[in-house]
């Protein structure tokens, strides 16, 4: 059985894999329960931080995108 690096794993999880690599890793998950928890563990981090992540509030990017309008308009005078 191959080893796995934690970027092999990353890779798995984020769909980021060949085929041949997909189906060694889930080969490898369904007789190696560390290798189980690792990749369920890599899962909810990856959760988790997909929760955390918000698009900015609409008012924001207006604010943003009417300061640089100013700033290109002073810049051209």
């Amino acid at each position: 059985m191959p080893n796995f690096t934690t970027e092999d794993l990353m890779q798995y999880v984020y769909h980021e894999t060949s085929k041949e690599q997909t189906m060694a890793i889930e080969k490898a998950i369904q007789t190696d329960w560390a290798l189980k928890e690792k990749v369920m563990a890599l899962r909810d981090t990856q959760h988790t931080l997909d929760s955390m992540l918000e698009s900015p509030r609409s008012q924001s990017v207006m604010a943003i995108l009417n300061y640089a309008r100013t700033s290109a308009e002073v810049e051209q005078h």
